[in-house]
């Protein structure tokens, strides 16, 4: 079994791989997109090369055929300049004219960005499980939806699989889904790329089998003096050297005397097979991803710890120099990294953090004797200051001293905490533990006696934040709490703060929030989802000969039209954020689906049921935030605002109406009686009904709701007749930041997910065009210049 083992293995390295060739052509797909900004001539593509077939609900139904009004006529296009559109049609273009595909793209695609989506078998996974990623091209620039890394400081969350640097690709991390791609620009949000990839069914980690290929014994300094030998480099230029290397100080060679294991592939087989014990640290577990637990202490009672992590730490090293030696075909390093069982890439990856961050000073036969230097240990202070700083930590002044101190002393990685030596010290591996790690090397270091009660904060348990000396609370970005108040925050290091305090937690207290599952009515992406990605969202609609100028419409937000919208007072004080509300809940509850892992207990921090309660118009509205959603930020346009296709059906609505918008597309089956599993909306001295269309009415002044067409209606204009389930709610959250956190609460408190889009740089369209990509129904529109404006006036 062994050697069959050691074949398949061999065979994979000296083969000719077509990973690299196929990942190009991947890239040419995506990069010649039938978008205007491709400058290529593109043939039109009929409606017949569509797949016959959609399992996808969210397909869109095709419109009527092209050999209608105006088929066959000449009608002469007219150039446009390439400026921004003020008007549809067009000046000097009639709206019964029809277009060919060049001259669509010109006017109607430009700058649009194009989405499609993409599945990936796992390896060594049954066929059911996969991952799923977006990529988006179009838009002229190097503008993404993504956050910038080192402005986020999440680099040390993502490690990318080969070479250096960040990934191009989402494929590309050791994590997956890929925190390069998490964040977006927006605090609280997420990229597209995330959001499909949460949908991803990746298989739970099985334990490798046992290889039955030990190990030679090794002391301690002998590990050391070859790790510090190894900072050089490996002796691939030395065949023997490299194989004494090995052979005689780590591992056995069973076939030395026949046909000794003196190349590359046989000794990555071997060192892999080594590795494959299961006695070795598993890092594929939580619990085990804070790697200098292992290591912190060194006292003799740790020491086989110590040596033990040590020991496997060596022997990934060797395996990882091994497998990106410079001897290796790029295409056979990326085809055989990809095969490599998952507990082993995560080997990898901690040895690939130990040589980029870490060195020997000093070797010894004992732990206590041993002296390592970090690399990144100054630039860490330097990280943890600004976030200190910006997260107008309560007790900054006296904690930046101690932290002088302790980098003055060199304790800052030997004598605070676990956490505190793997932040330092550059030893994290890539996920969900980095966000833990500067905040507990934080509390760690903060001389106040209060924190003390923040000791408990763990990557295992992350829909969690804390309150502390009663001036702020903190929240992570996976928490809905950090996700809702994010517009009054700001988002660094995977947490969002500083946000305002509340009366429910003690001056120094952790709070675990209980989040549920969305319905499952609600619209989720699915694999047919992410196949028709690109179809179900392209800008001209679906494939045609030609395109009639009258299926499309020149959209934006409704403000200007509508006479009584009140701008001025909408920016400034229809919407107020009046209390963060927390309430204990019953963590043994388990009618309900809960994300965050609820469980009872006496000792830990306590779970909390957590709501917003807004002002509006003189009444109090509360909004629990029970469903763990998600908001993705809105891949930037240029050239904009694009015309939209008639079958993207849409309605808009004032955020400070938006409370009277229920059960929006029939999430909850359209029911109109109150769900006290769902956390209906109750608020003021009325109770407003519901309509089978999901708009509610009752309030003041009618619940105003904009059409597609432009045309102002009330919620009784609707009959519920010939819905689409797949219509998306425009939420204007224009103005104050309480506007944008009013429409998320509503979001959180119904189950939905939405798209963000900042109306300056995407415009209403093209968040629309998004929306349908991800399998959303809510826009949520809000606008930067505007607030800078008015801060400027």
């Amino acid at each position: 079994m062994a050697e069959s083992k050691r074949k398949s293995l061999w065979n994979l390295i000296r083969a000719k791989s077509t990973a690299i060739r196929n990942f190009k052509d991947v890239t040419k797909e995506a990069g010649h997109r039938r978008t205007a900004s491709d400058g290529d001539a593109v043939l039109p593509r009929r409606r017949s090369d569509l797949p016959t077939e959609f399992t996808s609900d969210r397909r869109r139904p095709r419109r009527p055929g092209a050999n209608g009004k105006g088929k066959g006529r000449d009608y002469e296009i007219h150039r446009h300049d390439p400026g921004p559109l003020t008007d549809w049609p067009p000046s000097g273009m009639s709206s019964e004219e029809e277009l060919s595909l060049a001259q669509a793209m010109q006017l109607i695609s430009r700058g649009a960005p194009a989405f499609r989506g993409h599945r990936r078998p796992i390896p060594h996974a049954p066929d059911h499980c996969y991952t799923l990623y977006a990529t988006v091209a179009g838009n002229h620039g190097d503008d993404t939806d993504a956050a910038n890394l080192h402005d986020a400081m999440t680099q040390l969350m993502t490690l990318r699989k080969e070479g250096s640097g960040y990934a191009n690709y989402p494929w590309e991390t050791f994590e997956q889904p890929s925190y390069a791609f998490c964040f977006g620009k927006r605090a609280g949000t997420i990229t597209l790329n995330h959001w499909v990839s949460l949908a991803s069914v990746i298989p739970p980690s099985i334990p490798l089998r046992d290889s039955g290929v030990a190990p030679r014994e090794i002391t301690l300094d002998r590990i050391f003096e070859r790790l510090q030998e190894l900072e050089r480099g490996l002796e691939d230029d030395d065949e023997d050297l490299m194989y004494k290397n090995l052979y005689r100080r780590l591992l056995r060679d069973p076939d030395k005397y026949l046909s000794p294991h003196k190349t590359l592939d046989k000794q990555i087989t071997d060192l892999i097979m080594v590795l494959s014990r299961p006695d070795w640290i598993d890092f594929t577990l939580p619990k085990n991803q804070v790697a200098t637990k292992f290591i912190y202490d060194n006292s003799l009672a740790n020491a086989p710890t110590y040596h033990k992590f040590f020991h496997q730490l060596l022997l990934s090293v060797e395996l990882d120099l091994r497998i990106n030696s410079g001897l290796h075909l790029a295409e056979a390093k990326e085809k055989l990294v990809a095969q490599i069982p998952p507990s082993i890439q995560w080997n990898l990856a901690l040895a690939r953090r130990w040589r980029e961050n870490i060195r020997v000073d000093r070797i010894g036969e004992q732990p206590d004797q041993i002296r390592l230097r970090f690399k990144l240990q100054k630039r860490q202070v330097r990280m943890l200051k600004r976030f200190i700083q910006m997260m107008k930590w309560p007790n900054l002044s006296e904690t930046i001293t101690c932290l002088k101190q302790h980098e003055a002393q060199g304790t800052l990685t030997g004598h605070i905490s676990s956490h505190a030596m793997a932040f330092f010290s550059g030893l994290i591996l890539p996920g969900t533990t980095f966000p833990f790690l500067i905040m507990n090397s934080l509390v760690d270091i903060d001389p106040d006696r209060a924190t003390d009660d923040l000791a408990l904060l763990t990557h295992i348990h992350p829909h969690c934040g804390f309150q502390y000396r009663g001036s702020y609370t903190y929240w992570t970005a996976a928490s809905i709490v950090g996700k809702v108040l994010a517009p009054t925050c700001l988002s660094i290091g995977g947490w969002v703060g500083p946000a305002r305090p509340t009366v429910h937690l003690d001056r120094a207290q952790i709070a675990r929030i209980r989040q549920r599952k969305p319905p499952a009515r609600s619209q989720t992406v699915t694999p047919d989802d992410v196949k028709t990605m690109n179809d179900r969202s392209d800008p001209l609609g679906p494939p045609a000969e030609v395109y009639p100028v009258k299926e499309y419409e020149l959209v934006a937000p409704k403000m200007d039209e509508d006479e009584d919208y009140d701008y001025d007072g909408y920016l400034t004080d229809l919407v107020r954020i009046e209390m963060l509300h927390l309430r204990p809940s019953n963590a043994n509850d388990s009618k309900h689906s809960i994300t965050s892992g609820a469980t009872s207990s006496d000792n830990g921090p306590k779970w909390f049921d957590a709501s917003i309660h807004f002002a509006i118009d003189g009444n109090s509205w509360p909004l629990r935030l029970t469903f763990d959603v998600n908001f993705v930020y809105a891949w930037p346009c240029s050239d904009g605002p694009h015309p939209l296709f008639f079958d993207y059906v849409y309605e808009s609505v004032r955020a400070d109406k938006l409370v009277h918008v229920r059960d929006w597309n029939g999430v909850y089956g359209g029911i109109n009686s109150s769900l006290d599993g769902s956390g209906m909306i109750h608020g003021g001295s009325k109770s407003f009904g519901l309509g089978s269309n999901g708009l509610g009415g009752g309030s003041k002044k009618g619940s105003n709701i904009m059409s597609a067409g432009g045309r102002t209606t009330t919620a009784t204009d609707h009959t519920g007749q010939d819905q689409d389930n797949e219509r998306v709610l425009v939420v204007e959250a224009f103005g104050v930041p309480d506007n944008e956190v009013l429409a998320r609460a509503w979001c959180a408190h119904w189950g939905l997910s939405a798209v963000v889009a900042d109306i300056s740089k995407t415009c209403m369209a093209c968040a629309i065009r998004e929306a349908y990509a991800a399998a959303l129904t809510v826009v949520i529109l809000v606008d930067d210049e505007q607030k800078v404006e008015n801060k400027d006036g």
